[in-house]
């Protein structure tokens, strides 16, 4: 009980995290409408935690270079966050003192999803575990922690949405005081420095692999936050939209625990490409296509845009040296994900008003510049031998 492998280490610790991220990122803005917060102020605030987030993960998670760090990173990270999520409780009357624990708590968990992926990185470049079925627990988690916080909101009041977050995390941290049978270790990364992130932005392979995920993972911007919007104008009902999302998120975890089968022998090319070509279908037929099955169809695609596009930005940060992994972990949360994604999402609000669902026609034709561009196999110039996600 007070061991556990690195497979079940990561995987639970993972669990923990998404199922408090399933109820952050669905359900604070809930509850922050139940204080008689005004819907322009819980933007204000939702906004700076994104902000945040994207701060921690260009500043404070490159810290954590040496693979010996991530754990006892992590279960402070586990503690510290815990502290905040039931602190919202008590600072929920005065906006002040809510607002600084909202920056606060994203500083906290910001890095936590950098971290745990060099992680998994590390367990798979080493053969202790398969990335992709590590990593599918998370979505398990997400959709379990929206759905309790859903039912427990209904049934209890908006009041219970932090005590159900912090739940999550007290899992977390509760399993990751077990010490892993395998622990992560590099004696030749010991001896080396943490990497500047501008020294590793001015390497041209890296610039065009952030490019290419930014266009990628950004071009989901418009799906995440008005595809409920548009759907709803289109006659389908929330129900509706919730069954579509769902679906979404189990294409995903599918293409998760298939994809040692489904891409062995893939290159990080090839899956960056293929990613690309289901960016184009995907955000083509959204735009110009309102049936039912063609809507399920988009949203199984989401096992491509975004699942085989997530796989192939790991497998290439698993070709890095040990002490780089991490930094690069923190460019692909901080800049693709978090700057990239926060300004896409306010262009496509932007895109939403002017041209309605056409707005998925810019999203799709984000595609198109990644089939054309050189794709690098590896951060280094030549690697010493290929690497897969285990």
């Amino acid at each position: 009980m007070l061991r556990s492998s690195p497979f079940g280490w990561t995987a639970q610790y993972m669990f923990g995290f998404y199922f408090n991220y399933g109820v952050y990122l669905p359900f604070w803005a809930v509850w922050l409408n139940s204080l008689g917060i005004a819907a322009g102020d819980i933007g204000v605030l939702l906004g700076l935690g994104l902000g945040v987030r994207c701060f921690a993960n260009m500043v404070l998670t490159p810290r954590v270079h040496q693979v010996e760090h991530l754990l006892p990173a992590l279960r402070w990270l586990a503690v510290l966050s815990l502290i905040c999520c039931v602190s919202f409780v008590m600072t929920s009357s005065n906006l002040i003192a809510l607002t600084a624990v909202i920056v606060l708590f994203n500083i906290l968990v910001g890095p936590v999803i950098p971290l745990t992926d060099s992680l998994a990185n590390y367990y798979a470049k080493h053969g202790h575990l398969d990335y992709g079925r590590t990593r599918l627990w998370g979505s398990i988690a997400f959709i379990v922690g929206s759905t309790i916080a859903g039912m427990a909101a209904a049934e209890f009041g908006a009041a219970v949405i932090p005590w159900v977050a912090a739940g999550g995390l007290a899992v977390a941290l509760l399993l990751s005081l077990r010490q892993p049978t395998v622990l992560p270790s590099d004696a030749a990364a010991v001896r080396q420095p943490r990497p500047p992130l501008l020294g590793i932005l001015r390497d041209k392979r890296v610039m065009r692999f952030l490019i290419i995920v930014a266009l990628l993972q950004g071009s989901h911007a418009a799906y995440y936050s008005f595809s409920a919007m548009y759907w709803k104008t289109i006659g389908y009902s929330e129900a509706v939209s919730g069954y579509l999302w769902s679906f979404s998120v189990i294409a995903e975890i599918a293409v998760f625990a298939l994809s040692k089968r489904l891409f062995a022998g893939w290159s990080v090319a090839a899956m960056f490409r293929l990613a690309a070509a289901g960016v184009l279908l995907r955000w083509g037929l959204t735009a110009t296509m309102t049936e039912l099955p063609m809507l399920v169809l988009t949203q199984a695609l989401h096992g491509v845009t975004f699942a085989a596009a997530h796989l192939a930005a790991i497998r290439y940060i698993q070709h890095a040296q040990s002490h780089q992994m991490v930094a690069l972990q923190a460019l692909y949360n901080a800049l693709p994900l978090g700057a990239v994604m926060a300004a896409l999402t306010t262009l496509s609000g932007w895109g939403y008003g002017w041209w309605g669902a056409d707005v998925f026609w810019l999203m799709a034709i984000m595609g198109l510049p990644v089939l054309l561009m050189k794709i690098d196999e590896s951060p280094q110039a030549a690697p010493t031998e290929a690497q897969e996600v285990h």
